[in-house]
């Protein structure tokens, strides 16, 4: 999955040979989103996996973790190539072959 590595049990992330810090949340929100590489992930879905709830007002707490995890990961936010959202369904994180903003 392009240069982006996940190691669930130590909570590590690598891009290429960088190893990437990340906070609790920004970890989980990849993680979610890589366990589906390719498959768009709703931001009901996100709420549920990453922060246990149900309740999704139009607050931006996955956008505000979104950005800081974009540019944690060099993935540019005017155009990303890694996780790229979908607008009115969700987010997404490309698979190599299929790279492609919507």
């Amino acid at each position: 999955m392009q240069d982006v590595r996940l190691d669930p049990t130590t909570r590590q992330v690598w891009r290429g040979e960088r190893e990437i810090r990340l906070s609790r949340k920004e970890f989980q929100l990849l993680h979610a989103l890589m366990a589906r590489p390719g498959d768009i992930v709703t931001r009901g879905e996100l709420m549920a996996d990453v922060w246990q709830t149900s309740f999704y007002t139009n607050s931006k707490t996955i956008d505000v973790h979104l950005g800081w995890l974009r540019r944690k990961l060099d993935d540019d936010p005017r155009s990303p190539t890694l996780i790229t959202t979908h607008r009115g369904r969700g987010l997404r994180f490309e698979t190599a072959q299929d790279t492609v903003a919507s």
